[in-house]
């Protein structure tokens, strides 16, 4: 569970820096290359959550000596007695909230779904409903169809529905109804955070301006007949979470005002792409290297060195070592256990990195072992003569005995 609460604290954490970061690129890419490059910018979310979950380069793992700590050797309490309760709570409150949001998603699709009526097909190749609850849109993920209000006939020309038409297959052709999921996804993962309202708002409003943009830019004389379409259109309905609609009020007058700007030429998009690429690389870059070399005195402590390997390549070996603490909670209650650590031992013999393997019983003993091995000193492994980075597994058991707590 402490897993699963750090994966997504780090995975936040970055998905708020690109968030940021996409806000502060937005006006550079635009000038350079328009609402399809600020649409584009948008992959540094994804990616930037995806990277501090890829693995990195593993190093070979070396068994240690077990270690063992007893229950004789306590000062102040390491973790509070309700401390194994914090990470199971928080994931249920975690789940509660995933379950709550993806709830309320879907009873807003169906809503929107059985809101249109029945639906007959049209010679287009799209379809018209009963009732218009928010339409024209793209509606559905899997076998999105493009979906017309009943006036729709009525209400445009026959050039403006081609546009309509035209505008609403441009976002099936470029799958933007699968990054309306991929949204809703998101939502329901990271409902906790703040910044994902506001991302989620100017991401299908930089959807929107994309497709435009998409659509008139083979036809710049079609601009001013493009606005006025709009402008016939006012969305007042609730919208569907995974639907692309044509009609979006609340960003009419950026639409617009979008539709006014000339074609761009060639070299400053290309621009905007290398800055996007550039973007999404240096940010995933920095996320996946940052998962990187992520008293009393106690007695009872045994610890062994590491056997050498082959005649090439030695182990590392301990040289000071501090044993941990027995939390004084789990000596109260007479509970032993076993905590097992990957310590990764860098090239000069410090410790850069450790990390929990398994832990019995869970959330009791992780943090005492965690302390005391950061402290501990070895000396390097050695491969050709020569000191390289290691890891060791070592499992350090946490063992009760009869003797009292210190004072």
């Amino acid at each position: 569970m402490t897993d699963l609460l750090q994966g997504l604290l780090l995975t936040s954490a970055w998905g708020s820096i690109a968030v940021l970061l996409i806000a502060m690129a937005r006006p550079l890419l635009k000038r350079l290359g328009g609402a399809a490059v600020v649409y584009r910018s948008w992959w540094m979310l994804p990616l930037a959550l995806l990277a501090p979950l890829l693995p990195v380069p593993a190093v070979a793992v070396i068994d240690a000596a077990p270690v063992r700590a007893f229950g004789n050797a306590l000062t102040t309490p390491l973790l509070p007695a309700d401390a194994p309760l914090w990470p199971a709570l928080l994931v249920a409150v975690w789940l509660a909230g995933a379950l709550g949001v993806a709830v309320l998603q879907i009873r807003a699709q169906r809503r929107f779904v059985q809101a249109m009526g029945p639906l007959s097909p049209r010679a287009d190749g799209s379809w018209q409903a009963s009732a218009d609850p928010g339409l024209p849109a793209l509606v559905g993920v899997m076998a999105p169809r493009i979906v017309v209000g009943p006036d729709f006939d009525l209400r445009f020309s026959a050039t403006e529905r081609d546009l309509v038409l035209q505008h609403e297959r441009s976002h099936r052709a470029h799958r933007d109804h699968w990054a309306n999921l991929a949204v809703a996804l998101l939502r329901c993962v990271f409902w906790f955070h703040p910044l994902l309202p506001w991302a989620t708002r100017r991401f299908l409003c930089d959807q929107e301006l994309a497709c435009d943009a998409r659509t008139v830019d083979p036809h710049p004389a079609l601009r001013r007949l493009y606005a006025s379409t709009l402008l016939k259109a006012q969305l007042v309905h609730p919208v569907a979470p995974m639907a692309c609609h044509w009609r979006s009020q609340p960003m009419l007058k950026e639409r617009i005002a979008m539709l006014k700007q000339n074609k761009r030429k060639a070299l400053p998009w290309v621009s905007g792409q290398v800055v996007v690429v550039g973007l999404c690389v240096g940010l995933c870059s920095m996320a996946w290297a940052s998962q990187g070399g992520a008293g009393t005195p106690s007695i009872g402590f045994e610890a062994e060195p590491v056997p050498a390997g082959s005649a090439e390549t030695v182990g590392a070996q301990v040289v000071n070592t501090t044993a941990p603490k027995y939390p004084v909670a789990a000596f109260e209650q007479g509970v032993s256990g076993k905590v097992e650590l990957r310590v990764e031992v860098g090239a000069d013999g410090r410790v850069t990195d450790v990390r929990v393997l398994s832990a019995t019983p869970a959330g009791v003993f992780e943090d005492a072992a965690v302390t005391s091995a950061r402290a501990w000193t070895f000396k390097p492994a050695l491969r050709e003569g020569k000191p390289v980075a290691s890891a060791l597994k070592i499992p350090v058991t946490f063992e009760m005995n009869d003797e009292a707590p210190a004072p």
